[in-house]
């Protein structure tokens, strides 16, 4: 096996393990603001602008009817809402209501503070996270792109 293929498999395994603390570390800062990790996630995606359920489904990896599921409490709780869809009529789109964008800011407030110690404890700088970024984002886009 060749050297890159190793570090490939390394790094999937560490990915994994940092998004299953990370989503731990997610749902006690949620828990403490009343939310959810599932509907801070939601919250997360739909923060750039309106999405469909199955666009936020496809940049989370997850199944349309989980974050429908997550969708339907939130429009319940009118932290997002749902909007006609121009160019497909039963697929509206979802978008962040006011209180959803306060949500999200007093999450993402709540987070900041953990992420920042958490940063400073691994010495990360920002050039390395832009780096490790820029090398994920690589590779999603190959596993995107039909061989």
């Amino acid at each position: 096996m060749t050297d890159a293929l190793e570090q490939y498999r390394l790094l999937i395994a560490d990915v994994y393990e940092l998004a299953g603390i990370s989503r731990r570390t997610s749902e006690d800062i949620a828990r403490e603001a009343g939310q959810t990790a599932a509907r801070w996630h939601v919250l997360s995606v739909l923060s750039d602008g309106p999405r469909t359920v199955p666009n936020a489904a496809r940049r989370l990896g997850l199944t349309p009817q989980s974050v429908q599921r997550v969708v339907s409490d939130l429009l319940a709780t009118d932290l997002v809402e749902a909007r006609p869809n121009p160019d497909h009529a039963r697929s509206p789109l979802i978008t962040l209501t006011d209180d959803g964008r306060a949500t999200l800011e007093r999450l993402f407030e709540r987070s900041d503070a953990s992420r920042a110690r958490l940063l400073a404890r691994a010495g990360t700088s920002a050039e390395e996270l832009r780096t490790a970024g820029e090398t994920l984002r690589r590779l999603l886009d190959a596993l995107r792109t039909p061989a």
